[in-house]
């Protein structure tokens, strides 16, 4: 597509890169519903199904739940593995080839699941669906960002992550829609919709043969004349109509954007330790990179995005809903209903991230779906001892389910993706996201081995464990994670030079070193003068 350019040819970009993203909320979502399909409880002699009538059909009954959270779960080793492979494939021979090698791996992990005979064979095939989608979810944002403007980044990955909850509403609604096929009991009300998502990723492989390699890494990999070309059509909003004086203005932007690339991309190269995942994690050879921060700081942010609840409202909506006294096929309904609520919300996260920036959102998102938590566990527990008023109570434990969800969907869930795309070195830049999909894969697959067996014992007060750690973690963002929002990928060297992981320490030492650049100094000189300062 070398005739587009500009912001014609990001958003172009971005529409590719959401192919990718709406394929992994669509795997998400669909587990929700293959989890219901009687024909599937019985192959995987997770439990039985039982006649509720003609206004609930077939309804299963999990007698083994430690298993079903088992196949769920597992995908996430499969994350783990494939983000980390990805990691290192993706820096070594660049975005688009890595995420070609994850098509691959998603298509014959989808084949395989979804010809699957027995408990076995589906675990096998989650996995290699689990390495598949790693490989993407290492790689797409990051390659988004990099094309992306400093002013526009989150709100381009915003945009993908409505895609990626679009995947989720037409999982849900296409198996709900299976389930009328017949009595409900047909294999094709869960094997057709796992089959179904090989069809985005083909697609999305399709259109990458004409999608530009990501600039920042063509640096790294010292091809300057392609990178260049690139940023200057990235970078360009030309008409035929301008003037080469507007042409010169856009070219002057390009240059500047590829000159502070260069030079972050030496500062790099001299810590050339840091390329590999140990001396990530331990920080060494990083000196004032500080890379095993960042790497922490990723980890913990993916991890703390499934334990303020969503895992369990995206899997486990149906139970919760039945937990506030709805019948099987409403609460069906209901669950769907507020997929769709989810995907509308994603839309404000568009609008604000990059306006009112990473912690803001961070933070009001908590309060707001730590509240609507605590009080739908409430109304739960309340539905169980006063059933007389089950109309009352079970609308409202419903109602703060849907509100949860809406907060969820402006903040938490786009922020924690964008975060590790922005904080890294651009020479592990890739490894860097991979480590936040490591805390991604960590914290779903704990959790969805976990919540089967928490709701079966402990019921509405899993709301409450998650409403509170929803509290917890306003003061872990406000003391340290500094704001990315609207700074440049070449700055983060100086947001993080402080020797203190504090964000005060930090925004001050980027507000010094930043004067300094300003006054002619190389970055080199002043990521270095921390040191001596500190030391002093």
């Amino acid at each position: 597509m070398s005739f587009l350019s500009g912001r014609k040819l990001v958003y172009v970009v971005n529409a590719v890169a959401g192919l990718a993203i709406f394929f992994f909320g669509y795997d998400q979502g669909m587990m929700g519903g293959v989890n219901t399909s009687p024909d599937y409880v019985q192959t995987m002699n997770l439990g039985f199904s039982t006649y509720g009538g003609s206004s609930e059909g077939y309804v299963v009954t999990i007698t083994e739940p430690t298993r079903q959270g088992g196949i769920v779960s597992i995908y996430y080793l499969g994350t783990l593995i494939g983000c980390l492979m990805g990691g290192v494939i993706g820096d070594r021979v660049g975005r688009i080839k890595t995420m070609m090698i994850g098509g691959i791996w998603v298509i014959i992990g989808a084949a395989l699941q979804c010809s699957a005979q027995n408990l076995a064979w589906m675990l096998c095939a989650r996995v290699i669906n689990g390495i598949g989608t790693g490989h993407l979810n290492a790689i797409v944002p990051v390659w988004s960002a990099e094309v992306a403007t400093h002013t526009s980044r989150g709100a381009f990955i915003a945009m993908e992550f409505t895609l990626n909850i679009f995947g989720v509403v037409v999982a849900y609604w296409l198996e709900f829609g299976l389930g009328f096929i017949g009595d409900g009991r047909s294999p094709i009300r869960w094997r057709f919709p796992i089959a179904f998502q090989i069809i985005p990723v083909v697609v999305f492989m399709i259109l990458l043969f004409w999608m530009p390699e990501s600039p920042r890494w063509l640096v790294k990999a010292g091809r300057n004349d392609e990178a260049i070309e690139i940023l200057r059509r990235l970078r360009s909003d030309i008409s035929s109509s301008e003037s080469d004086e507007k042409s010169l203005e856009y070219e002057g932007v390009a240059n500047a954007e590829f000159n502070a690339i260069i030079e972050v991309v030496q500062l790099e190269k001299k810590h050339s330790k840091i390329d590999s995942y140990w001396n990530m994690f331990w920080g060494i050879g990083s000196g004032n990179l500080h890379l095993a921060r960042r790497v922490q700081l990723s980890i913990w942010l993916q991890i703390l995005q499934e334990w303020v609840g969503i895992a369990a409202i995206t899997v486990y909506a149906p139970t919760i809903f039945a937990d506030a006294g709805y019948g099987a096929r409403k609460s069906q309904w209901l669950s769907g209903l507020n997929n769709i609520t989810y995907m509308i919300s994603t839309l404000l996260a568009v609008v604000t991230i990059d306006r009112w920036g990473r912690r803001v959102g961070l933070w009001w998102g908590a309060i707001g779906q730590g509240a609507a938590m605590i009080l739908a566990g409430a109304f739960s527990r309340l539905l169980k001892d006063h059933p007389e008023h089950a109309s009352s109570y079970g609308g409202a434990a419903a109602s703060f389910i849907f509100i949860y969800t809406a907060v969820f969907g402006a903040t938490w869930l786009t922020i924690p993706w964008v975060y590790p795309t922005e904080t890294f070195p651009l020479e592990v830049r890739a490894k860097g996201n991979a480590w936040g999909v490591v805390g991604w894969s960590i914290g779903n697959g704990w959790l969805t081995l976990l919540n089967p067996v928490m709701f079966s014992r402990i019921s509405e007060n899993t709301l409450h464990i998650f409403g509170a750690v929803n509290f917890l973690s306003i003061p872990i963002v406000w003391a340290f994670y500094p704001e990315t929002a609207n700074r440049t990928l070449e700055e983060m060297d100086l947001l993080f030079a402080s020797s203190s992981p504090l964000v005060w320490d930090e925004e001050r030492t980027f507000k010094k070193l930043k004067a300094e650049l300003g006054g002619g100094k190389q970055m080199e000189q002043m990521v270095n003068s921390v040191t001596r300062d500190s030391i002093n």
